[in-house]
């Protein structure tokens, strides 16, 4: 089973690739991307499982696009996410991701890792338009 030290080494060879990373606190971790991506993705070890989860924007509360957002979301749940899935969490769109730690390999957490950012790379100037401050 991959361990907390595993993910670790996962974070190095993303580091030598251009993200940076801090543990918030132990088998927890904020990535933030190197590129035109300006947030931070977290990272948790917490076995059997490890949880990518990048937050994309607040639930917009009153400007009455609710419901188009959240079906936008699920079309792209069902067309351009492999893995992972966009919900909503305490306030928040989220984009998560959760992989097995019983055999996985820096290359299946790259995949992951690589999927959410160019899913975030091509849907977050669509998600804008439903901000509330539009």
């Amino acid at each position: 089973m991959v361990t907390r030290e595993d993910i670790e080494s996962f974070l190095d060879r993303l580091a030598a690739e251009g993200a940076t990373y801090r543990e918030i606190e132990p088998g927890l971790w904020a990535v933030r991307p190197g590129g035109a991506l300006d947030l931070d993705f977290i990272v948790h070890h917490n076995p059997p499982v490890v949880v990518l989860r990048v937050k994309v924007m607040d639930v917009p509360a009153a400007n009455g696009k609710g419901a188009d957002l959240n079906r936008r979301l699920l079309e792209l749940n069902a067309t351009d996410l492999v893995h992972g899935s966009y919900g909503i969490s305490n306030g928040s769109i989220v984009l998560t991701e959760a992989l097995e730690l019983e055999h996985l390999d820096y290359e299946e957490f790259l995949s992951s890792y690589e999927s959410m950012t160019l899913a975030l790379a091509t849907h977050l100037r669509e998600l804008a338009t439903f901000r509330e401050d539009r």
